[in-house]
């Protein structure tokens, strides 16, 4: 970004800045003139610029900007080389952020004139006021963001006088305009529609026709190409549908709206009182975080019960009060017994929610990847590495200023808390306008992990001042609450009271919140002997709650037990209904939501329920109820699984059927899908989702096979074989096919474990291979679960065998699918061009990827899940491999550079720098102490792979060196080159033992047998040749290959299509057409098509269609 300045001799100077190191600065709003009048960039280079009319405003905003402290300033007409096309994109893609960022805003009315006299009779209190209402700047397409996106707008008249600020004068520029005071006041542009963000622009004109369009990138936080010519009509045609994907983006990324859990948890614990909170504000360690730059991470931490999340709830409402309106604020509270909150994917998917809601230009770094992933971008078993990897982008975003994130119960976040702590430490130390407060209890494991934080950066709330502080706030919240009951009006008895619950609070609001509940409850008469009767401690507290439910009758004892054990244990809060239908028992028939209500009342203060949901009242209650599961006070874990298994089974197969929400399009989409009042699904979503988990968590009961469980398998099987199809679409219906794709991977490896099941065992491996293949279709239409899923998966599939009377009648596929599932097992998406090379860790457990992107990803190759992300190359990464240790992997890139990474932490331990052109090719010993590298520079390099030192350097190739590989026995090396040849070398010494003649093309690979003994070669002309080691002889020639890149042909009985010319379509009067990925007739998409059986080139005659795909598959469909 360049920047003006006034220097002390009047001279105007102008100054590049990285986006990095900006200073601060003041920018300049404004009509333009003619262009001759206007002061260009050339003209202020060549210093000739004065005389122009245009400079006098230039000057004016110099001297205003350093009238009010600030060196630096930018306008438009001279800070941008319009000359260069390139960046005057860029600097319209930027202008938004360039405004946004800025200091203050100096907006020139040239048309608005001070020196105009009052006329007799005027209503205004300004005689400038009309002309001001009329002026032409409020008439510009581009000054719209120019008045919205800075946070100081200061306007001033032809004679540069101020008249006021944006927010003195938003009376008048409403009526103007007709932009809502609340946008004007800075409220976030996206809490505004998008139909009345397009309404502000009305009555506004822009030179060219496109920029109407162009100008409002910024106002709803989108990038688009600049294609000047398309007219009016294309560029706003462009925009909306940009739009479109990027708001379907946001709601993707929403699993939750922490704006939400917050309000929810103040609700529920009774509203926020100040005094509960801010004592933290005078603390050092809290103004150290607050004030100084480098101080980037506060842990607050306790014992349970002690406010901390209330605690956080009042800080967070400190930070929005008090940070300036281009500072950002993104919170999250985790909560364990919720599984769409207490996960580390469930964490990031909440701050990046808050953070692009505030600033829509951010989600940019999202759309890179959603763009091609789509939903499956936040839920797959690649979310975390995706997501981290976006979060910390972001974090690092030119245009992000100082940025807090606040999550709360770090110790509630039971899946990869590691993985986030890492994160948090991580962004902490790279990210310089990036704040952390978090709170968690006090445990080893997280106490571990930000070890490294120092102590000054850790708030305890049990050392003696804090905690004094901490006591007095239970006070004032034990005063706060007393008032407000009705039964204590008498003072000396109020008193009484008080001083009671001071005495055995010990510091603890959870405890003084359970009493108070109490308190509250009609048959509560005489408050005083309740609070006496109450033990201190909060332990003793819930076992004094436990000994009320004993008391009640013998059937509501159970039924309470059934409630406590049922939520303790559930995998997210459940709701009345859900949880009436899974309470029932052998007799029982379902519970109605009302008396679920009336039986949470009846489980002592555990349970309180909010918005039709069941919650614990607290972390603290469901430890406390598992310990008691643990010593066999309560059924044990494992049987209420199994119970809940049990019933979530019987529920679904008497809910599941098909076409539940009875879609009349079978390409309906679910996000065009309303949930019908009652819903069908309204007591079995919940089994819907999580039945497996509950399977699983009681495995040892399951495989255990005790009289109550002998049966399990079989009612698995059987369930499976007549409602997995229905369930694959509830699983739609209910927003968690994703989550469906893991369940039934965790089924897959219970059932391998039970001897005797076959059947089950060969069922769900083809149920898994089935919901993974056709995740897409059935996430996003639920019918196409019985169009596409069944008509496109192999004839031998289990499921489609079982389900073939629910294929859509009169939609045949010619020639017929392959008998069974494809060797395919995972495809790792996550690289944004071309994979290079792969390699496996010697383990077996992890695969890395090099691609064209410049970056190397390691995954779980079991999971398909990215576990590191490496970055550092500065061009595309053309070779990987692990050593044989599995604890390092090296990468080769053109870049000219070796790099040697920690495999497990992502670290880079070496940069190896020696080669003067491209690298290709890196390969380990096998003692994993020397490493090799192969060049375009003709040469092979040995390094030893610990200390970075180049050892020998072999260079008797005359062409560029493609492959390198040692020997297993570690004496020798072998190279294959671009000259046709492969060389042996001696590992240690480095001469060239052998060179192999043979191949009449370059030598692209090379590859050492176990033994040692032999050697193979790969070569463009098409054939592999396998040597002796020693002899350097040519053992066997193997040919067959074909070369990958020659055009085909594609015959069908319809017509011939070259496909290689691109998509093409022959249409013979049919109804049938493709508008992929679907097959449509008479506009309506009916069946949805795999990426494999998408046409490079189709055509269509009455009932049939043909359809060459793009790598030389032909099919032919009928449909009637």
């Amino acid at each position: 970004m360049r920047l003006l300045r006034c220097e002390d001799n009047g001279r105007i100077t102008i100054t590049t800045f990285d986006d990095n190191a900006l200073p601060q600065y003041a920018i300049l709003s404004h009509t333009w003139g003619d262009d001759a009048d206007e002061v260009t960039f050339a003209d202020l280079a060549e210093g000739g610029s004065k005389h122009k009319s245009g400079y006098k405003k230039i000057r004016l905003c110099g001297e205003q900007a350093q009238q009010d402290g600030l060196q630096y300033f930018w306008v438009d007409t001279c800070c941008i080389d319009k000359s260069d096309k390139a960046e005057l994109s860029l600097a319209i893609q930027s202008m938004f952020r360039w405004y946004q960022n800025a200091t203050k805003c100096y907006v020139y009315l040239s048309d608005v004139s001070t020196k105009k006299r009052k006329a007799v009779g005027m209503s205004t209190e300004f005689p400038w006021e009309p002309a001001f209402r009329t002026s032409r700047w409020f008439t510009r397409g581009w000054t719209l963001q120019e008045l919205l996106a800075p946070s100081t707008v200061e306007f001033f008249s032809q004679e540069w006088k101020k008249l006021g600020d944006k927010m003195s004068l938003k009376l008048l520029i409403h009526k103007a305009t007709g932009i809502p005071l609340k946008a004007l006041e800075g409220t976030p542009l996206s809490q505004f529609s998008i139909k009345e963000r397009l309404q502000w622009r009305e009555g506004r004109t822009t030179k060219n026709k496109e920029d109407g369009a162009y100008s409002l990138l910024g106002i709803f936080g989108v990038d688009l190409a600049k294609v000047y010519g398309e007219g009016e009509a294309g560029a706003f045609g462009r925009l909306l549908r940009e739009i479109d994907i990027s708001q379907r983006c946001v709601q993707d990324i929403r699993s939750t709206d922490p704006c939400d859990d917050k309000k929810r948890i103040e609700d529920t614990k009774g509203g926020l009182l100040a005094n509960s909170y801010r004592w933290v504000l005078d603390n050092t360690a809290f103004q150290q975080w607050r004030q100084k730059p480098d101080s980037r991470l506060l842990w607050i931490k306790g014992d349970p019960g002690k406010g901390k999340t209330m605690l956080l709830c009042g800080l967070i409402n400190e930070l929005q009060n008090s940070i300036l309106q281009r500072n950002l604020l993104s919170y999250f509270f985790c909560q364990a017994t919720d599984s769409r909150i207490n996960s580390a994917t469930g964490v990031i998917r909440g701050l990046l929610y808050m953070l692009v809601d505030q600033q829509p230009s951010l989600l940019s770094h999202v759309r890179r990847k959603y763009n091609h992933a789509g939903k499956a971008l936040f839920e797959d078993a690649n979310a975390w590495g995706a997501l981290s990897e976006i979060f910390t982008s972001m974090t690092q975003d030119r245009g992000l200023e100082t940025t807090y994130f606040v999550i709360d119960a770090l110790d509630e976040c039971v899946a990869d808390l590691p993985k986030l702590l890492d994160l948090i430490v991580r962004t902490s130390t790279s990210s310089p306008r990036v704040k952390w407060l978090v709170s968690s209890r006090n445990e080893n494991h997280i106490e571990e992990k930000l070890k490294s934080i120092g102590d000054e950066a850790k708030l305890s709330l049990e050392l003696k001042q804090n905690a004094e502080q901490v006591a007095r706030s239970v006070d004032a919240y034990i005063d706060h609450k007393l008032s407000c009951l009705e039964s204590l009006r008498e003072a000396d008895l109020r008193k009484q009271v008080r001083d009671e619950l001071h005495r055995k609070a010990n510091g603890t609001f959870l405890w003084v919140a359970l009493v108070m509940q109490e308190l509250e409850k009609p048959e509560s008469w005489d408050p005083l002997a309740v609070v006496e009767e109450a033990p201190a401690g909060l332990r003793q507290l819930y076992d004094r709650m436990m000994e009320q439910i004993q008391r009640l009758s013998a059937k509501n004892v159970d039924i309470c037990q059934s409630l406590l054990c049922i939520t303790a244990v559930a995998y997210r809060p459940l709701y009345l209904a859900e949880m009436g239908s899974l309470c029932r028992s052998a007799g029982r028939a379902t519970i109605v939501a009302e008396t679920v209500r009336k039986i949470a009342a009846m489980c002592g203060s555990f349970l309180t329920v909010r918005d039709e949901q069941v919650y614990l009242v607290h972390q603290s209650a469901k430890d406390y109820l598992s310990d008691k599961m643990h010593a066999a006070a309560l059924p044990s874990q494992g049987e209420i699984h199994y119970n809940m298994f049990a019933q979530s089974l019987e529920l679904l197969s008497n809910s599941l059927k098909r076409n539940m929400y009875h879609l009349v399009e079978p390409g309906c989409s679910i996000e065009e899908i309303r949930v019908p009042d009652p819903d069908p699904l309204g007591t079995a979503r919940y089994s819907c989702v999580y039945w497996v988990d509950h399977l699983y968590e009681s495995k040892t009961k399951f495989l255990g096979r005790s009289s109550s469980s002998l049966q399990a398998p079989d009612v698995v099987d059987n369930f499976m074989r007549k409602k997995y199809l229905y369930l694959l679409e509830g699983l739609s219906l209910c927003k968690s096919v994703g989550k469906g794709v893991v369940s039934m991977e965790k089924l897959w490896s219970l059932v391998q474990e039970i001897d005797g099941q076959d059947k089950l065992a060969q069922f769900v491996q083809d149920a898994r291979r089935f919901i993974m293949y056709h995740k897409t279709a059935i996430e996003g239409y639920p019918l196409q679960t019985y169009a596409s899923a069944l008509l496109f998966s192999p004839k031998r599939s289990l499921v489609r065998q079982l389900f073939q009377h629910e294929e859509p009648e009169g939609i045949s596929i010619r020639p017929p699918l392959s008998g069974g599932w494809s060797a395919c097992l995972q495809t790792l998406e996550g690289h944004s061009l071309g994979v290079n090379s792969v390699a496996f860790s010697h383990d077996s457990t992890r695969l890395a990827s090099a691609s064209y992107d410049r970056t190397v990803k390691i995954w779980d190759a079991h999971r398909g899940a990215c576990l590191q992300t490496l970055e550092g190359h500065s061009h595309r990464v053309s070779s990987v491999a692990f050593s044989h240790d599995s604890t390092r992997l090296a990468s080769a890139s053109y870049d000219r550079t070796v790099k040697i990474w920690d495999a497990y932490s992502g670290a880079c331990l070496q940069t190896l720098e020696s080669h003067s052109h491209r690298v290709s090719s890196v390969a380990f010993s096998h003692d994993s102490t020397r490493l090799a590298s192969a060049s375009y520079d003709r040469t092979v390099k040995i390094w030893d792979a610990h200390s970075g030192a180049c050892l020998q350097t072999l260079d008797s190739h005359s062409y560029r060196v493609s492959s390198v590989a040692f020997s297993h026995d570690l004496a020798r090396l072998a190279s294959a080159s671009g000259d046709s040849t492969v060389k042996i070398w001696d590992a240690y010494s480095g001469a060239c033992l052998q060179t192999l003649d043979g191949h009449s093309y370059s030598v692209y690979s090379v590859a050492f047998s176990h033994d040692s003994a032999r050697l193979a070669s790969a070569s463009s002309d098409r054939t592999v040749k396998i040597w002796d080691a020693h002899s350097g002889a040519c053992l066997q020639t193997l040919e067959g290959h074909s070369n990958s890149d020659l055009p085909f042909i594609l015959a069908t009985q319809l017509c011939n299509e070259d496909v290689d010319g691109g998509e093409q379509s022959l249409h013979h009067d049919s109804k049938i057409s493709v508008d992929t990925p679907w097959i449509s007739i008479n506009s309506q998409n009916m069946l949805w098509l795999p990426s494999e059986y998408r046409p490079a080139s189709w055509t269509a005659s009455g009932k049939l269609i043909g359809i060459g795909t793009g790598h030389g598959k032909v099919w032919i469909g009928r449909i009637e």
